[in-house]
């Protein structure tokens, strides 16, 4: 007694903490569906990628929510409430003070009266993805699900009154795509902080802003039992300390199960590690648990995670947001990227087919797959600008998806200038600024293969011959003697000589459509 008498009242709290959190865990491991998993490091260690991700290479993702609908790019539901920022003031001057129009007033313009789920995934699968994602629940809070948990804010209460996740997951499954989510909760109680404040000069200095409204407490979160000062603390903190009260942990893990089990996805991407302990590792465990099954009985979904010590041991997949690895990984991941910013911005600048492409086949040659969002507006369809990116890649992809899908890396990833920078991170390297790369050219090969096939992606038109010297007789890599050279696309054999000093290949006069953004040969050995 005289010690709890001594004790802070942090410290008391702290204790507290820790024995809910022990009776936190124990509950959460009843609630995960008997499986083979259970909300342990230890059981998860267990997992092996399935075949058919390493086979799939491409995807596309609709990261698409009531903060796209504003039509002012990322972040905005957190950035609105940053007194001084650019999308505050945005939000100033087009609808009125945040203390009288607040983020829950905008969700009423996310209509998605042109949404058409089947037209667009049609257009998806031409472009090649083999599987599609659909945005679960941005940090906002907002479920774009019918949501057990969050009844007032999600797509079917508000909004769309449309389930997206199903809609988007009914589009995939009936071609053939494995479906999956991502889930960005994890970050949200503190991510949201800036609802909990005010003006701090001007005609409203000192209002607060609706997310202190305790009516609206289950969309901005209740920070009645915080510290004083707790949302001022962190307001400055982009992503937040991922701390929260166990009640939040607990509602965390409802929320994502109850998106799980109502449809159980192919994959599901959480934006950063594995969360909160047994709260994300019984998500985890769920999936795993209520997920596809292989032919052989063995799990078939896919988790990533972007924290690469959560994935050393089986568990999961490394993703990486923005960034490529410089060489060959002995597991398959993931680079998850956008063509512009990641909600709708009006005007934005995407990237190109040819931009796109490039990353692609290097990350493809390092043994990845590339999942790519096309940011849809409120309305839910693709503006000009969108589509011509989408166009170019399905012209390539129709006559060079042969060295994509179903492929796995060659000895090394390629050669040519661009193999050249290497950057680390945690011990690994990556190139964490692929958008901002200059396009590849036609001394960056990159290969693949498949069987006793080896495809080789030149990045550019190559005039008269092409020299890959990674394919030299004599050189480190060894190769057998190339008996038959073709440029996928084209039926003809093309004139080569293959010796110590690599493989010289005579390009044909007339150009593919598709040179300027790439070109992939089919090389067959003795």
């Amino acid at each position: 007694m005289a010690r709890m008498k001594a004790m802070t009242r942090r410290e008391a709290l702290m204790l507290l903490g820790s024995a809910t959190a022990a009776m936190a865990t124990r509950g959460i491991a009843q609630q995960v569906t008997a499986g083979k998993y259970s909300a342990s490091r230890e059981s998860l260690k267990s997992y092996v990628t399935p075949d058919w991700f390493g086979d799939a290479k491409f995807g596309i993702w609709s990261h698409w929510g009531p903060q796209s609908a504003v039509g002012d790019g990322d972040w905005y539901a957190r950035n609105m409430y940053r007194e001084g920022s650019d999308q505050y003031e945005y939000h100033v001057k087009r609808f009125g003070p945040q203390s009288k129009v607040g983020y829950k007033d905008l969700i009423k313009l996310y209509t998605a009266d042109k949404w058409d789920p089947e037209h667009l995934m049609d257009q998806y699968q031409k472009a090649g993805a083999k599987y599609f994602f659909s945005m679960g629940v941005h940090h906002d809070g907002f479920d774009l699900w019918n949501s057990k948990y969050q009844p007032r804010w999600n797509a079917v209460a508000s909004g769309p009154k449309r389930d997206v996740v199903g809609e988007w997951a009914a589009a995939a499954r009936k071609r053939g795509m494995r479906f999956g989510v991502s889930e960005h909760l994890s970050n949200s109680f503190e991510w949201l902080a800036p609802s909990h404040l005010a003006d701090t000069k001007g005609p409203y200095a000192g209002v607060p802003y609706d997310g202190q409204n305790p009516a609206f407490a289950d969309l901005y979160h209740d920070y009645s039992k915080e510290p004083a000062g707790y949302a001022e603390s962190i307001k400055d903190n982009p992503m937040g300390r991922n701390e929260a009260p166990d009640w939040w942990k607990l509602q965390y893990f409802n929320r994502v199960k109850d998106l799980v089990d109502q449809h159980q996805p192919d994959l599901l991407y959480t934006d950063g590690g594995i969360p909160f302990e047994a709260f994300g590792e019984g998500t985890v465990a769920e999936l795993y648990n209520v997920g596809p099954l292989t032919p052989e009985g063995k799990t078939a979904a896919v988790y990533f995670s972007k924290t690469r010590t959560d994935c050393e041991v089986g568990t999961c997949l490394l993703d990486r947001e923005r960034g490529v690895l410089n060489d060959i990984s002995p597991v398959p991941w993931q680079t998850d990227t956008c063509i512009g910013e990641w909600h709708y911005k009006v005007g934005a600048k995407y990237k190109s087919a040819k931009k796109v492409i490039d990353l692609l086949v290097d990350i493809v040659s390092k043994n990845g797959n590339l999942l790519l969002n096309f940011p849809l507006p409120a309305s839910g369809e693709l503006d000009a600008e969108e589509q011509k990116t989408l166009a170019g890649i399905t012209e390539w992809m129709a006559v060079n998806g042969e060295g994509v899908f179903s492929t796995r890396p060659w000895k090394i990833f390629g050669e040519g200038p661009a193999t050249k920078v290497v950057v680390k991170s945690n011990g690994q390297e990556f190139d964490p600024n692929e958008g901002k790369k200059p396009d590849l050219g036609a001394k960056d090969i990159r290969f693949t293969t498949k069987g006793e096939t080896l495809y080789a992606f030149v990045q550019g038109w190559p005039e008269g011959e092409l020299v890959i010297e990674s394919l030299a007789l004599e050189g480190p890599q060894r190769p057998m003697k190339a008996v038959d050279v073709r440029l996928l696309g084209r039926d003809e054999a093309l004139r080569f000589t293959h010796d110590a000093k690599g493989l010289r290949v005579t390009m044909p006069g007339a150009k593919p459509a598709t040179a300027d953004v790439g070109i992939g040969l089919r090389v067959r050995f003795v």
